[in-house]
């Protein structure tokens, strides 16, 4: 066979060379194969030529590992293009399908791909899927036809170079992974158009640093003792179900939503929050503060925790997104009224691209969804849709759900008061109304007024839904409460100059009052018939406080409407919720207001439970679409 078919052999210096330059070819490929324009992303390149090393450096030192592997550059460079382009073809098909990149995560998620796949019309990119089955091809036929030389030392001839090589190889690619391509600081600085949208970070600074970088991002940690066996008995133990009472449950998330214009530093003239505090004397209502996952942002992560009852802080130890990290159907309020024949939905007044909520609330069991996009003669105050434009949909999608003889379960989050708090926020020349406090800056006395501007609108869209609701026959039980308080200044600098001391405090010294929103929970007539509202309120068993950890507060407004004991999940959530309604990194709280950081006994164990359960419908849990 030697005699016939002859190998040229390529030296060591030789053999390193071609490695780069086909690690290059490689870059170039997977980076051709994207879906924008492949001579934008040369252009951005050049303009940012560290992007050039992020990128080819992963393939390089993927290639250089199986090249030793197989003892052939060029088998080695075959496998790597077939690995590296074939996940930026199916990148492509991702983006193009849902704008969404792909993820390291999806790797362990074959099976739900398979099955997705029948859900979509998929139009394949056909040429690239070509081109790179041919580069294939040719690469493993110079394989065949190229060989090398042995190693000049004699000791690493063989498999125990090649897999002394292999293992070098790989080790610094993890090394690289977790350093330079994982560095989230050159990550930033690099930037893009659109840094928040990852499908326009993955297409302009390439998909294989991209994907390299993710494999340290939106973490979720495996709980100590953790057993998947043990879990899934947990999340099957029968509950007493029955349909709960039926009554529309309209929630509202309202941006940057506040009292802290009662702060004792303020004499207003016109309360800015009339409506809030009508109804914290309602007989109707109950009212308190809700403990939301973080300070002045993370507005999707209370949506996570709202909904699913786990809790943003508790997945990993470094920060994460929760709304990234979800990636299959999970349980949910809306799942629990879906369940029912409620028509379940989610408005928000931006991007369905951003914390991808377009995907993850499908995953939640969203029926319909609505963004801006989709949104018919939307309103601005400055850059920002308005409250009342919101208050506006649903009360018309109210009317479209009874029309069609169905009860509704919707999630509102509104965007109005988002920060930031300037003068111009909502146009040049606004005339905010005067803020009455002393001993202000002229910097936080405006962002205050700006601010609180918002504030009178959110109490407004309070004030209108209360209003409307109290005027059908239907039942009807509104939620209303903040994603997290406002920035105000570096250092919280609005809040020391009001006397607040909202500072989020250190590991293991955690200050809630820095994570508090106020909520309120009314239920009109017919809906407080419905509950028996006084006795279905005193079995709720809040604290006297009102304070309630916002991964409660789903749960809690199922029982609220008789669906507390529908799953074992929600029956656990109820249950551990009597033993600490607020649970804020190692902060606890006790029924009677206490705090204290050092949970043992069976709290200790149901909180480690808590964990292990989240962790197992995060990855393991299958629920039919």
């Amino acid at each position: 066979m030697k005699t016939r078919l002859p190998k040229y052999r390529l030296s060591l210096p030789l053999s390193l060379l071609a490695a780069v330059l086909l690690a290059g070819c490689i870059t170039l490929l997977a980076l051709w194969c994207q879906p924008n324009a492949f001579r934008g992303v040369v252009s951005n390149f050049l303009h940012k030529p560290v992007l050039i090393l992020l990128n080819a450096l992963p393939v390089g030192l993927l290639l250089l590992g199986l090249a030793f592997l197989f003892r052939s550059v060029f088998f080695g460079a075959a496998l790597t293009n077939l690995i590296v382009c074939g996940l930026s073809i199916a990148n492509r098909v991702k983006i193009e399908v849902r704008d969404e990149p792909v993820f390291p995560r999806d790797l362990a998620l074959l099976k739900e791909v398979s099955s997705a796949v029948e859900s979509y019309d998929i139009r394949y990119p056909v040429t690239a899927i070509a081109a790179v089955v041919l580069v294939t091809a040719a690469l493993a036929a110079l394989g065949v036809l190229v060989g090398h030389r042995p190693f000049p030392w004699e000791k690493l001839r063989g498999w125990r170079g090649s897999l002394l090589g292999t293992a070098g190889s790989f080790a610094a690619l993890a090394l690289a992974v977790v350093t330079i391509l994982g560095s989230t600081e050159l990550y930033d600085s690099i930037g893009a158009s659109n840094p928040y949208r990852l499908s326009t970070v993955f297409n302009e600074n390439g998909f294989p640093y991209n994907f390299c970088h993710q494999f340290t991002t939106f973490l979720v940690d495996r709980p100590q003792g953790f057993n998947r066996s043990e879990a899934a008995a947990w999340d099957q133990r029968e509950t007493a179900g029955g349909r709960g009472r039926q009554v529309h449950l309209i929630m509202v998330m309202n941006e940057g939503f506040s009292d802290i214009t009662d702060a004792p530093a303020f004499t207003w003239d016109a309360d800015p929050l009339p409506n809030l505090h009508a109804l914290q004397k309602d007989p109707h209502a109950l009212s308190g503060h809700v403990v939301v996952p973080g300070f002045a942002g993370g507005t999707a992560n209370t949506e996570f925790d709202v909904l699913t009852g786990m809790q943003t802080n508790a997945l990993s130890a470094a920060t994460t997104s929760a709304l990234r990290v979800v990636n299959r159907n999970l349980d949910s309020v809306f799942r629990v009224f879906g369940d029912e024949g409620y028509h379940t939905s989610f408005f928000h007044p931006g991007d369905d691209w951003f914390y991808n909520r377009e995907n993850v609330y499908r995953w939640l069991g969203a029926e319909e969804t609505v963004f801006a996009d989709e949104m018919e003669g939307l309103r601005y105050k400055g850059r920002w849709v308005t409250d009342d434009y919101m208050a506006d949909l649903i009360e018309k999608k109210f009317e479209e759900a009874v029309s069609a003889g169905r009860r509704l379960c919707n999630y509102t989050t509104t965007i109005q008061n988002h920060m930031s708090y300037t003068a111009d926020k909502y146009g040049e020349g606004y005339d905010f109304p005067p803020i009455t406090a002393s001993g202000l800056s002229e910097e936080a006395e405006t962002m205050l007024a700006v601010y609180t501007e918002g504030v009178r609108d959110a109490d407004a869209m309070l004030g209108r839904l209360v209003e409307y609701f109290s005027g059908t026959e239907e039942p009807v039980v509104l939620a209303f409460w903040g994603d997290h308080l406002p920035y105000l200044g570096d250092n919280q600098l609005g809040y020391r100059q009001l006397g607040l001391d909202v500072f989020p405090g250190p590991e293991g010294q955690e200050n809630l009052a820095a994570y508090e929103t106020p909520y309120v929970i009314w239920a009109n007539g017919a809906a407080a018939a419905a509950l028996d509202w006084e006795s279905a309120v005193e079995s709720l068993d809040l604290p006297e406080n009102g304070r309630l950890s916002a991964c409660f507060l789903g749960a809690a407004l199922l029982e609220l409407t008789g669906r507390g004991e529908e799953t074992a999940w929600f029956a656990f959530l109820n249950q551990l919720r009597r033993q600490v309604p607020v649970v804020q990194k190692t902060a606890c709280m006790a029924m009677d207001g206490s705090t204290f950081t050092d949970p043992a006994g069976e709290l200790a164990e149901d909180l480690a439970k808590w964990r292990k359960w989240s962790y197992y419908k995060l990855k393991y849990k299958e629920i039919p679409s």
